[in-house]
């Protein structure tokens, strides 16, 4: 039996039926699956700071679709990254610098495995879970948490953070657990934490928090851990309704409570005689009549005290003025007399003066005794540890010439090795440069430079002042300044590869950033110069000399020789009224751009005179893709991205406009150098490259770089 052929025709019919299907069912998942670019650089500049490991799977420092390649740990919704779990992996390296472009993420799980360095400053803002528990995290807790608003759980225990904790928990009220345990936290509980009002769990165990607990009464808490830190006084009695509570481990003072001070309201509980709630009052008259009997035998004590008191300065004064009269009839003198009485009321002022003032309560100034005067010392505390002129001395060789390793205009710094091997930067403040006319004047900026905590800035490690001397102390950055880097690199020598430099001018801003936008009260440097920027052996930025420079009016103007490369960092409104702000820093900031950008001094009069000033040779052609390529730093040897080159130098032309009001926030420089550096996708160098320095290679000369 034969079978019967199917007609020719009906084929192309049954192919394109397939075709359309294959269609309906994947076309809608290729739309649903491609990643948001942002996202996808994202997670490349995380997956290259964690050394590209090996255990994330798909995982691509350039390239690949995250959401339709399921990467590992990764997880999508729609177009946008809005999880990431990756906890447990062994990863080491650090969190990079791109996970604040994650816009859409909730959820950022890198808990327990081998993480390093500081926390970004920048973390992805809408998070809801932050879980970073469990690494080796150093430093301290970032700003950005701050700013976190829908954060429900936040997890930083089991790592080396320290410093006290910031007071910027005013936002975080949806926050439910927060655990701190594990750390080397310091200082007392921010008052913002009473802001926590869904606060539920709060683990602070395994610390070095001070102070009392009084700013957690209130808090809606059933799990509270505060135990092994340096906690003191009174434990309040609302806390001993938290359902589990542990505190053991501090120095807790033993017994009841101590009354509320004279000056405190009565609590609600007991109500005064004329109000409803007198039944326990009314259940015992015995008590009642006994408390009645006391306060009026105290009373009445204290009235014929003042009786007393009153007769006895009323016989005073009309003994004196016996006396007085009849010393003035002796010397028959009216002037005299008048004198005596004149001083005679002085002197009942002053007293009566301190009477006044022995009822007020004690200042809040802290005094500090010396051996010729006390000291005021301000509000805000010393961070800081605090040094003799001898201890300073010996780690200075008595601040030989040979441990000069800098000059700035604020004064003479030099190398310090201390007893225990610690190598220190000490900052010898010249009176001329820095003219505070008190030593607690200094006091002041040394609290205000002690407060200030970021990884890109130079930290305050102590200070001294004694004997009329003012010195401080800061952490010793190994690979010197920029200036010495752009400006004196040994011929054939090495220097600063274009990636290197953008980064530079990143880490830069943030700092500036963070003076700016963050302290409060913010804090202009005054003296942003490339001399100021201090790069770490991975040759990361750290700004020095913040909060000191605001100190006083005049750094710029002085004469010496160490200042007179700091002239062309002025902006035109300083140097016309000697008016300095936030956008008098930005414009040094782009100045520092420029020497990065070109290499050059912003003042060289070894150059043609149209040449000297930076600003105003370099600004006419900072739009002229032509001019631009010859203005870059021939050190380069064109190994650079042009479209990343020409982004640049439109920041710079930003900064350095001569009508304040028109240069751009702090803010906006940053997030407009991160995306410059998420376009940019440059192909990855050899080693040469990996170190931050390009040698002039025959090889990477003609290396190419694209976006």
């Amino acid at each position: 039996m034969s079978r019967q052929r199917r007609p020719f025709s009906s084929y192309p019919a049954r192919l394109l039926t397939g075709f359309l299907w294959v269609c309906v069912i994947l076309v809608p998942q290729l739309a649903i699956a491609t990643t948001d670019p942002a996202d996808v650089q994202a997670l490349q500049g995380i997956y290259s700071a964690l050394n590209n490991p090996f255990q994330l799977t798909n995982w691509k420092s350039s390239g690949g679709d995250p959401c339709m390649e399921s990467w590992t740990g990764v997880t999508c919704k729609g177009s946008s990254v809005v999880s990431i779990q990756l906890s447990g992996l062994a990863l080491n390296g650090s969190m990079g610098y791109t996970t604040d472009a994650l816009m859409s993420l909730r959820v950022l799980d890198m808990s327990n495995n081998n993480l390093n360095g500081q926390i970004p400053y920048q973390l992805p803002p809408n998070l809801t879970s932050l879980n970073i528990g469990g690494n080796n995290f150093t430093g301290y807790l970032p700003y950005s948490i701050s700013t976190m608003s829908s954060l429900n759980y936040l997890n930083v225990s089991h790592n080396s953070l320290s410093q006290p904790l910031q007071d910027f928990f005013s936002n975080l009220g949806n926050l439910s657990t927060m655990d701190l345990s594990f750390n080397n936290f310091s200082g007392n509980v921010p008052s913002s934490f009473s802001s926590l009002t869904n606060i539920s769990s709060l683990y602070m165990q395994n610390n070095q928090f001070t102070g009392s607990l009084d700013v957690l009464v209130g808090l809606p808490l059933t799990t509270l851990n505060v135990a092994n830190n340096q906690f003191s006084g009174w434990i309040p009695k609302e806390l001993s309704s938290v359902q589990t509570f542990i505190y053991s481990g501090n120095s807790f003072a033993n017994g009841p409570a101590p009354p509320s001070p004279p000056h405190a309201p009565p609590s609600k509980s007991h109500g005064n005689s004329n109000s409803g709630s007198s039944g326990g009052q009314a259940s015992n008259p015995g008590k009642r009549f006994a408390t009645a009997a006391i306060v009026g035998i105290v009373s009445g004590s204290a009235l014929i005290l003042v009786i007393v008191l009153l007769g006895i300065c009323f016989c005073s004064r009309k003994a004196k003025k016996q006396r007085g009269g009849a010393r003035t009839a002796a010397r028959g003198s009216h002037s005299s007399s008048k004198r005596s009485v004149s001083s005679e009321t002085h002197e009942q002022r002053i007293n009566w003066s301190s009477a006044v003032a022995d009822l007020k309560p004690p200042p809040v100034d802290e005094v500090v005794p010396t051996k010729n005067r006390s000291i005021k010392r301000v509000k805000s505390p010393v961070n800081a540890t605090s040094y003799t002129v001898a201890t300073l001395q010996s780690a200075t060789n008595s601040f030989s010439p040979d441990n000069l390793i800098g000059e700035g205009s604020l004064g003479r710094v030099y190398r310090a090795e201390f007893s225990n091997r610690k190598v220190m930067a000490i900052k010898k403040i010249d009176h001329a440069a820095l003219p505070l006319q008190e030593d607690d004047d200094f006091l002041e900026a040394v609290a205000s430079m002690s407060s200030l905590r970021h990884p890109n800035i130079v930290s305050l490690a102590g200070y001294c002042v004694e004997h009329g001397q003012r010195l401080l102390v800061y952490e010793y950055i190994r690979n010197g300044n920029l200036h010495e880097i752009l400006h004196f690199a040994e011929d054939g020598g090495k220097t600063l590869s274009w990636n290197a430099r953008v980064r530079v001018a990143l880490g830069t801003a943030r700092a500036l950033e963070y003076l700016h936008e963050v302290c409060l009260p913010s804090v202009v440097h005054r003296n942003l110069k490339s001399a100021n920027i201090l790069l770490d052996d991975e040759l990361n930025p750290h700004l020095s000399d913040c909060g000191l420079a605001a100190s006083t009016p005049n750094t710029e103007r002085q004469v010496a020789a160490q200042m007179v490369g700091s002239f062309g960092y002025s902006p035109p409104e300083f140097t016309l009224s000697g008016v300095y702000t936030d956008k008098s820093d930005v414009y040094s900031f782009g100045v520092v751009m420029l020497e990065i950008l070109t290499g050059r001094k912003p003042l060289d009069s070894s150059r043609a005179r149209s040449e000297q000033s930076l600003v105003r040779w370099a600004t006419p052609q900072l739009h002229d893709i032509d001019a631009l390529a010859k203005m870059v730093d021939p050190s380069l040897n064109g190994m650079y991205p042009a479209k990343s080159l020409s982004r640049f130098a439109d920041i710079i032309a930003l900064c350095v406009q001569p009508e304040p009001e028109f240069r751009p926030p702090m803010s906006e420089v940053v997030q407009q150098l991160v995306r410059l550096i998420q376009r940019a996708s440059i192909v990855k160098r050899p080693s040469s490259d990996e170190s931050g320095f390009a040698y002039r290679t025959p090889e990477q000369e003609a290396m190419d770089f694209s976006f």
